[in-house]
């Protein structure tokens, strides 16, 4: 999503990002997930904003850059968990507001039947659990990271399970979203294959 964005000359908007980060802020005030009555409290006090550093989103925690941060494993974690509250969801307003200001590529899990189920282009964007738990292996290897294989893959299987089934805004395919399935393509094939899709429709 983010080479193609700078192919198309589009803003990114990685949308995890601005979950990863509220996330954070109940870590590090010590809210456990399962307290909807302190996350719904913290909301009122959190601020997500984005802003944009030589053509890289960078995320704002109440004013601070923590695009760092919450890309650590345990963040993503919480995130999954605590993005089904009510409260945390209103992000999607922030993520519209980007949208409709803007020509953008919006990457996340619930933008075509959520976020803009109006969208010029769905893509329903998808891999095998084994071929993302590599990737991201890998990805953890080269930043120097100690990691485990199979610890990857049971939170990746976990991730999925918790988010295709929460209440709100669960991850589904929008039906009138395309299946770009990459677990046999590399990076560029993928692009290129988003890139004609979206030439085709307009």
């Amino acid at each position: 999503a983010k080479q193609l964005a700078k192919e198309l000359s589009f803003i990114y908007v990685d949308t995890g990002a601005m979950y990863r980060s509220m996330a954070l802020y109940f870590m590090r005030n010590d809210i456990a997930k399962e307290d909807e009555a302190a996350i719904s409290d913290a909301c009122k006090t959190v601020e997500v904003s984005i802003a944009y550093e030589n053509g890289e989103q960078q995320v704002l925690l109440n004013g601070e850059n923590v695009s760092k941060e919450i890309r650590k494993e345990e963040v993503g974690k919480m995130a999954s968990a605590t993005s089904v509250y009510k409260e945390v969801r209103t992000l999607v307003e922030l993520q519209q507001k980007l949208a409709a200001d803007k020509d953008v590529i919006m990457d996340g899990r619930d933008i075509g039947t959520c976020v803009l189920p109006n969208a010029q282009v769905k893509i329903y964007l998808t891999a095998s659990v084994e071929t993302r738990a590599e990737r991201r292996y890998q990805e953890l290897l080269e930043k120097g990271a100690a990691c485990d294989l199979e610890v990857i893959k049971k939170d990746i299987a976990d991730r999925d399970y918790q988010d295709m089934h929460r209440e709100i805004s669960p991850l589904k395919q929008a039906e009138d979203a395309i299946l770009v399935d990459s677990s046999d393509m590399g990076i560029e094939e993928v692009v290129e294959t988003i890139k004609n899709i979206y030439r085709e429709k307009c």
